[in-house]
């Protein structure tokens, strides 16, 4: 795979060196019938999840799950991942994220540079740390910097808690992990270095805002592609970590829709 810098506005090879053209191939609908003990809900998702082409393209491409493609499309377009960086996966199961960072970066098994934590299982990827656990247990962040071995040049999230249908609570829900998330990234970035997490559509709080435009350089909410028209989920980006501690003169976000 080529790097963002490298590979912008073309399609890209996976983790098996298959090709992509990007165009999303047509295909026939496959239409899914409900089956016993199977929800009209559950239906509805597998029928969805079946006729998706980021689902068949990723499945093809082997990334791990169609969310590679999310990261793959902000990376050609901010060019954040560029060879010998430490990079910081937060939510990182089932890895499809890792994937990117690992081929971007250039990490390897004999000297990882990418680091990934999750409480549900990850399968191992050469090139990278898993932590099997909860990013909330008190433990848990000391463990992530000594796994990175050194300030990290990049902290990606794309935590989000289960659903519960309750657009209030979730929105909390979700804001808190970006929040906790971007607490650590303080922590551990140098200078110069970004932040990325999952926030909901026009939910992201003006106190976190504030705190982001103060901290980094420039702020944007980004939409990619490959994250579905229907859903309300949105990426909030910080680049051009300032360093901790230092206070800056506040600069409106640029929204990308």
């Amino acid at each position: 795979m080529t790097t963002g810098s490298g590979n912008k506005g073309g399609g890209t090879k996976g983790p098996g060196g298959k090709g992509s053209s990007g165009r999303g191939d047509r295909q026939l609908t496959v239409k899914v019938k409900t089956a016993k003990r199977r929800t009209a809900s559950s239906t509805r998702w597998l029928q969805r999840q079946l006729n998706d082409p980021y689902v068949v393209r990723s499945k093809a491409e082997g990334w791990r799950s169609r969310a590679a493609y999310k990261l793959i499309e902000i990376d050609d377009k901010y060019e954040l991942l560029k060879p010998g960086m430490r990079v910081c996966d937060l939510g990182c199961a089932p890895g499809g994220w890792l994937q990117v960072a690992v081929e971007r970066v250039k990490s390897s098994s004999e000297l990882p540079r990418v680091v990934g934590i999750d409480y549900l299982g990850c399968e191992p990827l050469a090139g990278a740390i898993i932590l099997e656990q909860d990013f909330l247990a008190e433990d848990a962040p000391d463990k992530l910097k000594a796994a990175l071995g050194g300030e990290a040049d990049f902290v990606m999230s794309d935590m989000a808690a289960p659903a519960t249908g309750h657009k209030k609570t979730d929105h909390l829900k979700i804001m808190y992990l970006c929040e906790v998330g971007l607490a650590f990234a303080r922590e551990v970035l140098k200078p110069g270095g970004h932040f990325l997490a999952k926030v909901l559509r026009g939910g992201t709080e003006n106190t976190l805002l504030a705190d982001l435009k103060r901290d980094f350089a420039t702020v944007y909410h980004v939409k990619p592609p490959a994250s579905r028209s229907d859903s309300s989920e949105m990426y909030v980006l910080a680049k051009g970590f300032r360093g901790q501690g230092v206070a800056a003169a506040q600069e409106p976000p640029a929204d990308e829709d």
